[in-house]
């Protein structure tokens, strides 16, 4: 699969670690439920500081990925849904420990509430396979 950064200066450039778009060359596509921070062994919310909340979201969207035979590597598109935008900066910062320097294209959004009143919770849209 090739994955293509889009970048322009016809539009606002990024103001945190996503791409403005990305443009895939595959035609499977994996889309993943919104995924809020439940650990999967114990069956039960994670401490709620929004940055450990961030990343367990993000560990469980990385493994319904990989059962799909896709990787985080393959992201396309996120969607964050954020309980309070003043979470915005600390969620970024382990945001980018997950998708480094060619991330994906993003929105983050602040909701009225999150199931099981999740601080956070990520939904993705990957490439499929090889």
């Amino acid at each position: 699969m090739k994955r293509d950064v889009v970048k322009t200066g016809q539009a606002p450039a990024a103001i945190g670690p996503y791409s403005q778009g990305i443009v895939i060359h595959s035609d499977k596509l994996v889309f993943t439920a919104g995924q809020i921070p439940i650990d999967p062994a114990k069956g039960e919310m994670v401490d709620s500081d929004i940055a450990v909340q961030t990343r367990q979201a993000l560990l469980n969207v990385k493994a319904v990925l990989e059962a799909a035979g896709s990787g985080l590597d393959k992201v396309v598109k996120t969607t964050v849904f954020l309980a309070d935008m003043n979470d915005f900066a600390q969620m970024n910062a382990v945001y980018q420990d997950f998708f480094g320097d060619a991330p994906p294209a993003r929105s983050a959004v602040e909701v009225s509430r999150l199931p099981k009143d999740a601080r956070i919770e990520i939904e993705c849209v990957a490439a499929a396979g090889g």
